[in-house]
């Protein structure tokens, strides 16, 4: 059947659902605290541990494939150039580069606010959880060098 423009659509209010649902008011409310702090300290570091490993064994891999394939792919761009398969505007290519750059200035200016924001909050959250937090960064620099 073909459907009307002025079909009914069910919304789902949050704050009612939260009300009804107190688990989900324990989880994400306003007044729910760090969830991680009912668990014992070596608890909370094992946590942080095992998550910080697991990002950075992820960072590790993840950023070995970007440089190897940014790395391939200019080492075959350098190939073909000289091998006069592909001729490459140099002068452009920096003009272009440049141009990037400008946009990139302004953005990250209009941006300040919002990533002060952010870093404010993140060190909060920090402070806040300054077991597990630690136990990430030591699980994190484990994960990167295995």
């Amino acid at each position: 059947e073909h459907e009307s423009d002025d079909d009914s659509y069910e919304v789902l209010d949050l704050t009612e659902y939260a009300r009804r649902h107190h688990w989900w008011n324990r989880v994400f409310g306003r007044n729910s605290g760090p969830i991680v702090e009912k668990y014992s300290v070596a608890t909370q570091i094992v946590m942080g541990g095992m998550t910080g490993w697991c990002a950075g064994f992820l960072f590790q891999k993840v950023g070995k494939l970007a440089a190897t394939a940014v790395g391939g792919g200019f080492l075959l761009l350098q190939i073909a150039s000289h091998s006069g398969y592909v001729q490459v505007d140099w002068k452009r290519v920096e003009k272009d580069v440049n141009k990037a750059k400008k946009q990139l200035k302004k953005r990250a200016n209009k941006a300040a606010p919002e990533i002060n924001t952010l870093i404010e909050e993140s060190t909060e959250f920090i402070k806040q959880n300054i077991v597990v937090s630690s136990g990430f960064v030591g699980g994190f620099l484990l994960g990167l060098a295995s």
